[in-house]
């Protein structure tokens, strides 16, 4: 009999041996599943990244829309300027403070008090 291994004796080492495998395996996924979830909200290509790049394109996007509407604005202004006489006058009388010639300029200061 000292050969041979008691079959309880057996038995209750395969149940440990099989706790420790489960403990070791869950623990190990555990680990993974943290380390996966912290590289997916902090990392470089994190989601707390992607909110601020996020934004960061929205804020650019408005700034073009902006910008556009803008420059549409002076092109319009610069074709009326080579184009349309009277918005040259117009725009010399407003921004010049031209005049024609026997033509008095009135000019009224506002008081703030």
């Amino acid at each position: 009999m000292r050969g041979r291994i008691q079959p309880r004796n057996l038995r209750q080492q395969v149940k440990i041996e099989r706790k420790k495998r489960n403990v070791i395996f869950f623990a190990t996924i555990t680990f993974a599943l943290i380390y996966i979830s912290i590289s997916l909200l902090f990392g470089d290509m994190g989601f707390i990244k992607y909110l601020k790049l996020k934004k960061i394109k929205s804020t650019l996007e408005t700034e073009i829309i902006t910008l556009e509407k803008e420059n549409k604005m002076l092109q319009a202004q610069i074709k009326a300027l080579k184009e349309d006489p009277y918005y040259i006058e117009k725009y010399a009388r407003e921004e010049f403070g031209m005049a024609r010639p026997d033509e008095y300029i009135f000019q009224f200061e506002n008081d703030k008090n």
